[in-house]
């Protein structure tokens, strides 16, 4: 939810900061952030990423950025399934999986968030959610591709509400992805 200006400041700000040694760091902004961060972190270790993208290659679907767009500008990520995508724009689990599908395709590594809402996190749904939401999200994933996937937990209820999900809530979910 920047400005240009306002990302290349921060960017600026970090980029000496990040030791690829210890982390991955990646930037995932909206498209018309993306040229220019990418250049801003040539020669850097931060990665650049995509907020979203359609799961078609291409064609007429006014307002999204195709797959082959994202790859063209040199894309390493775009992040997949965020829960405002979901509620907003109805994104279901199975467009999700259109879209990991297809940027896995193209050589794009998807960032997969899954996460509950605060009503299933109180039912004591957590991990069943983040268990189908992942599932059907990687459903036709080649084995040799899984790797090139990240699954981001993004505890919904925690957005916004005045809750704060500890270590330990995120930390628990983690490692409980990780074994689905």
């Amino acid at each position: 939810h920047k400005t240009i200006k306002e990302a290349l400041e921060f960017v600026n700000e970090v980029k000496d900061k990040v030791n690829s040694d210890k982390v991955e760091a990646v930037i995932c902004a909206p498209f018309t952030l993306l040229k220019d961060l990418k250049e801003a972190t040539k020669g850097t270790d931060i990665k650049i990423g995509a907020q979203n993208m359609h799961f078609e290659e291409k064609g007429a679907f006014t307002g999204e950025v195709s797959p082959l767009m994202l790859k063209e500008i040199d894309m390493d990520y775009v992040v997949i399934g965020h829960s405002e995508r979901r509620q907003y724009f109805n994104e279901t689990d199975e467009t999700v999986n259109k879209k990991v599908l297809k940027a896995l395709e193209v050589g794009i590594d998807p960032i997969l968030c899954v996460g509950e809402t605060l009503e299933q996190r109180e039912a004591g749904k957590t991990k069943d959610v983040c268990k189908v939401q992942v599932e059907k999200a990687l459903e036709n994933v080649l084995k040799d591709d899984l790797a090139k996937v990240v699954v981001a937990y993004e505890p919904i209820w925690a957005i916004g509400t005045g809750k704060t999900a500890t270590a330990e809530d995120a930390n628990d979910v983690i490692s409980y992805i990780r074994e689905v």
